[in-house]
């Protein structure tokens, strides 16, 4: 009987598919939970996943994660107009963070999240006064920034917590660790 062999693009597929999955899940329970007086904010969890796509395998990945999450998230919701905010956002803080672990790479994974949080919350912000037509909205930004920042802090300390707990052999490359031994 012929030994059946992992490879590494095959693992990476199917953990790009379920963080995916675990992504669109944490965004549509996410819009079943209002947060009082501040109107569309959301806790940012599904966050979680393209973080950890970004950590484990790169930018390309944590993009992917975030189109498909806030693409079917959006139609699955009955809210296409999300669309446009939360798929601009997303796309700007993902490379956002991308850049700060390369051009930082002593800065905490925690403080990348913050920063990432509250460039999302920003500019959603953004995107919602260019189309309403006012920069009044932007009275908004404190709160969104203070809720971004907390719910950043929240996305990192989990993401560095599970990239910790995660035994090598789930790791990016970790078949060529099993090759070598």
């Amino acid at each position: 009987m012929k030994k059946y062999r992992r490879t590494d693009a095959g693992r990476r597929a199917a953990v790009l598919g379920l963080l995916s999955a675990l992504a669109l899940c944490a965004f549509l329970l996410e819009s079943l939970v209002p947060i009082p007086y501040l109107p569309g904010a959301k806790l940012g969890l599904a966050n979680i996943f393209s973080m950890l796509a970004l950590l484990l395998y790169g930018l390309p990945d944590a993009l992917l994660i975030v189109l498909v999450r806030t693409f079917l998230g959006s139609l699955f919701a009955g809210n296409v107009s999300m669309l446009l905010y939360s798929m601009t956002a997303g796309v700007v803080s993902v490379i956002a963070c991308r850049l700060m672990l390369c051009l930082l790479p002593r800065v905490s994974f925690v403080a990348v999240s913050v920063a990432g949080a509250v460039l999302h919350n920003f500019v959603q912000l953004l995107v919602y006064c260019a189309l309403a037509g006012t920069m009044l909205l932007l009275g908004y930004s404190p709160y969104l920034c203070l809720l971004g920042a907390l719910s950043g802090a929240a996305v990192g300390l989990i993401v560095t917590y599970t990239v910790k707990l995660l035994p090598p052999r789930y790791l990016p490359g970790a078949d060529r660790k099993e090759e070598s031994t």
